[in-house]
């Protein structure tokens, strides 16, 4: 097996709470805090409703068809319901702080983790609103609140969590227990976490306030202390970290250019709604609160920085540039430093209650960073979670110029041989497996997985390089974060046991045996494959009696030309030292191989543009292996449908490259100028068929 090549070059390329004290809670089912007290989840009538059987397992729980998808995504919840349902759950404050568990939650996946919610310097546990649908699909999720008045320190607060992680893990010791703590609940999860190092803990945390002791706040205290309780300038001040600066809501009404009447009337919504956020957040946070939260910020920074050292867990770290509370993206890298097991991802233009900002999406983040698991460790097949139509736009978005610059023609091959545009002969069921040339740089990924999702409602799960997923050592490849959204649309490090698993799941499998020699080729080496010698793939196609659909493209010699090669740059010393030091980075894939394919050197060629021209795609009649699992477990047999298959890609290469000269929109000015007279919708014609 192969990886997907060297796609690291190109970067981009690719509620309703319910009460049960109608009186008391606001929209909540609360209990204490208590190793013998769960959360309840269920609302009356959720209790009479079927559940969805949990067997039914991640595809079918999460999502049916991709077209479904529309349907059961939710309208995201925004910032005035976060303030909203904190007025409702302050109405009634007394009692200790205590566990609740959102209503609005879907129904989980089978053997779903459970979720604690630590909040930050508000308290009220309501910091995941926005994402409590998405992450009710895949965890368990219980809020902590801290009411209003309660002074509970930092050191109790760090053991009442603490005992509820004990407990939960005693219940279910096989799985993780997920801590995600902003700000304060930042401290608190990293404090339970070094005091529990032999608990399978998963830590995510915003803008942690382990660094609090910077923060311009801090001189501030005793000003704050004899400050009179009338002026609380606390509420403001949050409130200005919440939405940014208060007045920019308002500005960016006003720059919009909508028609007058209709500014005026957004403007005065949104200076009510600032009015409202301001008497909401005097109730959440009275001087006499907020001055308390600020000292056990200070308390809590110092109790955990001294106890890093114990700190075991898997850690994932979100930091924002333009926090103005904490210095948060400095923090992040120096306590990426001190924790052993710790990823970053940064935001550099959010502020400090990141969860409460439109575009930030937890669970895609989750995906992305390949963080949810269920046991032990991650699977990358079977802790998948599929796409949903936000994710498919926001991908779509961002290849938005690559798919316009190449215009991409696909071409499939129907059961009877006929030759039709589009991806009507892809087969719908699998396992299917893609083998195909993969292109400089790998820049028909995005366009070709893309397309599959738009036309067919299929994922193609590509096996890739080690590279997109672990670095052996920090150096100078691009961050891990580069490649988030290739783990989103559910590529896989190459490995047997995973190409098992995807056949097994009866998944669309992208394959590239050529691999990064193939990607990362020399000058002149277009359109020519570099296959290994033996035939890693058939005997796996044929155990699952998967089909094989090999596929050609062209298009890269339109749009780029090498220049600078792989050769010239290994007799320049420190370009050859920069290769050793890429190389070793990352895992190297096929060190028992012989010939070109086992050159798996790590480079950057040097490629000069050409005016973009376009990207051709053909898959060829598919292969069965259906029946046929004995007679290619004899190697010659196997490797005569190897060498089958490679033909057929080259065949296709070819077909593409001879077909392409009669297209008469084949270069950028003439697709462009059709697209102005027929609407830049419209499919560009091509050659006939």
């Amino acid at each position: 097996m192969a990886a997907t090549g060297a796609c690291f070059v190109t970067g981009g390329c690719w509620s309703v709470f319910r009460r049960d004290m109608k009186s008391a809670t606001g929209g909540l089912r609360t209990n204490p805090i208590s190793v013998s007290t769960r959360p309840s989840t269920m609302s009356s009538e959720q209790a009479l409703a079927p559940r969805v059987e949990e067997k039914e397992g991640i595809e079918k729980t999460i999502s049916k068809r991709f077209e479904d998808m529309e349907v059961s995504e939710v309208e995201r919840r925004s910032l005035q319901d976060y303030f909203q349902q904190s007025k409702d759950l302050s109405r009634s404050d007394g009692g200790p702080p205590r566990w609740f568990s959102p209503l609005e939650c879907g129904t989980r996946l089978e053997n779903s983790p459970l979720l604690l919610f630590l909040p930050g310097i508000d308290g009220v546990g309501l910091g995941l609103s926005m994402h409590h649908h998405r992450l009710g699909q895949i965890f368990d999720i219980w809020c902590l609140h801290i009411p209003v008045m309660d002074r509970t320190p930092f050191t109790e607060l760090v053991k009442l969590v603490e005992r509820t992680v004990r407990s939960e893990n005693f219940h279910s010791p096989n799985k993780p227990i997920y801590l995600v703590g902003e700000s304060l609940g930042g401290c608190l999860a990293l404090a339970v976490a070094a005091r529990n190092p032999d608990i399978d803990l998963a830590l995510i945390l915003a803008n942690p306030a382990t660094s609090f002791g910077k923060s311009p706040l801090q001189p501030l205290i005793p000003l704050f202390d004899v400050m009179p309780d009338q002026l609380n300038l606390g509420v403001p001040y949050v409130l200005s970290l919440m939405t940014g600066d208060p007045l920019r809501m308002v500005m960016t009404t006003a720059e919009k250019g909508l028609p007058l009447q209709q500014t005026v009337g957004e403007i005065s919504e949104g200076l009510g709604a600032l009015s409202a956020y301001l008497s909401v957040l005097s109730d959440i946070l009275p001087q006499e609160t907020f001055l308390w939260r600020l000292k056990m910020l200070s308390s809590a920074s110092a109790y955990v920085n001294s106890r890093l050292h114990a700190v075991k867990a898997e850690i994932l770290i979100l930091s924002s540039g333009k926090d103005h509370f904490l210095s948060s993206q400095e923090e992040a890298e120096r306590l990426c430093h001190v924790l052993p097991k710790c990823k970053i991802r940064k935001f550099a233009n959010s502020g400090h209650f990141l969860f409460l900002e439109d575009g930030i999406d937890l669970v895609t983040i989750i995906k992305g960073v390949n963080f949810y698991r269920r046991a032990k460790y991650h699977d990358y097949v079977s802790d998948y979670i599929p796409l949903v139509p936000s994710e498919f736009r926001q991908a779509t978005e961002e290849y938005r110029w690559l798919t316009i610059a190449t215009s991409p023609v696909m071409l499939s091959t129907m059961e009877d041989g006929k030759i039709v545009r589009g991806l009507a002969g892809i087969p719908s069921e699998g396992p299917v497996l893609f083998v195909g040339y993969h292109m400089l740089l790998g820049l028909e990924l995005a366009p070709m997985v893309l397309q599959f999702l738009a036309e067919r409602n299929i994922l193609l799960r590509g096996i890739a390089h080690p590279m997109m997923f672990n670095r052996l050592r920090s150096g100078i490849l691009p961050e891990l974060s580069t490649f988030d959204t290739f783990r989103v649309f559910g590529a896989v490090p190459v490995s047997g046991s995973y190409f098992y698993k995807l056949m097994s799941s009866k998944s669309h499998i992208l394959l590239y045996p050529g691999g990064m020699r193939e990607a990362l080729h020399r000058k002149g080496e277009e359109y020519k494959l570099f296959w290994p010698e033996s035939s890693e793939f058939i005997r796996m196609a044929a155990r699952f009696g998967a089909k094989i659909v090999p596929f050609g493209v062209v298009g890269e010699d339109d749009i780029g030309q090498v220049v600078i090669d792989y050769d010239d740059l290994m007799k320049i010393p420190y370009f050859r030292a920069q290769i050793k030091d890429l190389t070793n980075e990352s895992v190297i894939l096929r060190t028992e191989s012989s010939g070109d394919v086992a050159n798996q050197d790590v480079h950057l060629p040097g490629v000069l543009p050409k005016i973009p021209g376009r990207f051709y795609y053909f898959f060829g009649k598919p292969i069965e292996t259906e029946g046929r699992k004995h007679e290619l477990r004899d190697k010659e047999k196997a490797h005569e449908l190897y060498l089958h298959a490679k033909s057929e890609v080259e065949s296709c290469i070819a077909y593409l490259k001879e077909r392409r000269k009669g297209d008469p929109y084949r270069n950028l000015f003439p697709r462009l100028f059709y697209q102005a007279t027929h609407g830049f919708t419209t499919e560009v014609p091509t050659f006939d068929l």
